[in-house]
């Protein structure tokens, strides 16, 4: 089985909350990283999808949680798409600690493809289509510094 596109990432102090876990917002904005870092390893670029006059929109976001992450955790979230409609995408996002791969979480994000000029839904085009179906296999960005 391929691998699927993986982003690596530190949790930092400023992140965690009066438990010493990860204040649950913060996988909203850990999942937005992981879509941005794999928007660039599939399209090349957030810009270059931009530039086609094409931007998508969040419109569902659901997380469930198996266990917590700490300070100092490195995450390993891997990307996949999970559905492909007419104007529509799901990315499926699971989170695990990366040293010993328990499970932390697994968010699912939709989004609607729109015309970047009015902001209007419109259909994904085939190009980016076969581009989210193929996605990034085996490609690994590392932010975590040393993992």
């Amino acid at each position: 089985m391929t691998q699927p596109f993986r982003l690596l990432l530190r949790v930092r102090y400023g992140e965690c909350d009066a438990q010493q876990v990860v204040f649950n917002a913060r996988y909203g904005d850990y999942v937005d990283v992981a879509a941005t870092e794999f928007y660039r390893a599939v399209f090349g670029s957030y810009q270059a999808l931009l530039e086609q006059g094409l931007d998508s929109q969040v419109v569902r976001m659901a997380t469930d949680w198996q266990a917590p992450a700490r300070f100092d955790d490195v995450l390993q979230l891997d990307v996949n798409t999970l559905h492909l409609g007419n104007s529509s995408f799901s990315l499926q996002v699971d989170i695990r600690r990366h040293a010993d791969q328990a499970a932390i979480a697994r968010s699912e994000v939709t989004y609607v493809m729109v015309d970047a000029r009015h902001y209007r839904k419109t259909a994904i085009p085939d190009t980016i289509r076969t581009r989210l179906q193929h996605g990034a296999p085996g490609v690994t960005v590392n932010q975590a510094g040393q993992a």
